[in-house]
């Protein structure tokens, strides 16, 4: 799925959320239960107009089962939902701060942090860190910045599903 698309479905149903806020909480809700349900997902998506056409749905239902399969995945194939390398740096340090905060929101919605072992509290705490953000960085060195964050973030978020998914048996609808 590219940025751009899901972006437009997002503005089209007046979500409040960039593609990447979205993602980030999408990816949240399934690190703290790989078996968070989409209609659940789409349910926090159209709290404020909960209207969207059935081609956007089944694209937004598509990118959520993607994205739990990465995941899932044992070959490091997740990605952040994030503008690609063409779009000015400030741009994609604010989506990266937004996938932030999308994944703050989702893992929060599924889960309560305080029975969590303390390696996982740290990289939420981490996670929450980069909420913070300078996205008015500039040059090579915010760039290398920027792709180091990057990697951390996947490493993290399949840490975390890892971690908080040994012995689930719940399902969020």
């Amino acid at each position: 799925m590219f940025y751009q698309d899901i972006n437009t479905i997002i503005i089209k149903i007046n979500a409040d959320l960039s593609a990447a806020e979205s993602h980030g909480m999408a990816a949240g809700m399934l690190c703290a239960n790989d078996r968070t349900k989409p209609g659940f997902w789409l349910q926090e998506l159209l709290q404020e107009t909960g209207e969207i056409n059935d081609e956007d749905s089944f694209v937004l239902q598509d990118l959520f089962e993607e994205t739990r399969l990465l995941l899932a995945s044992d070959e490091f194939t997740f990605e952040l939902l994030l503008p690609d390398e063409t779009m000015p740096l400030n741009e994609q340090l604010e989506a990266l701060r937004q996938w932030c905060q999308g994944f703050l929101y989702g893992i929060g919605s599924t889960t309560a942090t305080s029975n969590w072992p303390e390696d996982s509290r740290e990289v939420v705490k981490d996670i929450a860190e980069f909420t913070k953000l300078d996205t008015d960085a500039e040059g090579e060195d915010a760039e290398n910045d920027f792709m180091e964050i990057t990697e951390y973030l996947r490493a993290a978020v399949i840490f975390l599903r890892t971690a908080l998914n040994s012995g689930h048996n719940g399902t969020i609808h």
